[in-house]
């Protein structure tokens, strides 16, 4: 690797660790990076599931402040994720290689038309659970089929999920929506060390890249929490749906 190679790797990677906290889709910006420098695709991803991994760690740490008095509900959460991201590297190493990218527009846009309605419905959601008191306040198994799914698309291509997952609970939980960012760092944080300590073992990786997009990623994980954490609802909503809409078109046109 030339040292301009590592220079744009690492940049890549402060990038991707900053949007990944904020909102998600870091791994559009690694990717095709390390595809245009030459780096397969199966090895681009796996080693972006290791390197962007402690990114999402040091971003769930930024979060801890809103995460307070959240363990039992994340630790019930985190199991759905990392069987999920189990499934998700089994689909990488075994199906072709463009199977499930075909669907992962669909996917994101979906999620990002759930996060502009997601006040409305967060609203009846809220409704109903002054009418129910007994209403679960963790989502319920709806909820954790979600987080399977999402855990399992992770796994397999890791971009977006935090859009996915954003969402998903945005609609189904009633907490603001800095906590929901919170818990999404520490889920999306879940995957990607399950997946890529999967793939550290059973899949082509490039270490050099790894180590690079781990220092970059933890960088911009403590730099998004910086950013995301004074975003009010309204705007980090937005930057959610500008990211996850540049996402589709870049996935569309690849």
């Amino acid at each position: 690797m030339s040292w301009w190679h590592a220079v744009i790797v690492l940049v890549a990677g402060v990038w991707a660790g900053t949007i990944n906290t904020v909102v998600g889709s870091g791994t559009l910006v690694t990717f095709p990076v390390l595809v245009a420098l030459g780096y397969p695709p199966v090895t681009a991803t796996t080693s972006n599931a290791i390197g962007l991994a402690p990114g999402t760690i040091s971003g769930a740490i930024g979060y801890r402040h809103e995460l307070n008095g959240q363990a039992r509900r994340i630790a019930r959460y985190a199991i759905p994720s990392f069987v999920g991201a189990i499934g998700g590297t089994v689909l990488l190493l075994s199906l072709p290689h463009n199977t499930f990218e075909k669907v992962v527009p669909v996917l994101v846009g979906f999620s990002l038309a759930l996060v502009i309605v997601q006040p409305r419905l967060s609203k009846w959601v809220a409704q109903r659970r002054a009418n129910e008191p007994d209403m679960q306040d963790h989502g319920g198994p709806l909820l954790l089929l979600f987080i399977f799914l999402i855990g399992v698309y992770g796994g397999y291509f890791t971009a977006a999920q935090g859009i996915m997952l954003v969402a998903v609970m945005g609609v189904l939980l009633t907490d603001p929506l800095q906590r929901l960012n919170g818990i999404k760092n520490v889920l999306v944080a879940v995957v990607n060390v399950v997946a890529g300590t999967v793939y550290a073992f059973v899949a082509p990786v490039s270490w050099p890249v790894v180590g690079l997009l781990a220092l970059g990623s933890t960088l911009g994980g403590q730099l998004g929490a910086k950013i995301g954490r004074r975003l009010p609802p309204a705007a980090l909503r937005a930057v959610i749906v500008v990211v996850g809409t540049v996402a589709i078109v870049h996935l569309v046109s690849a």
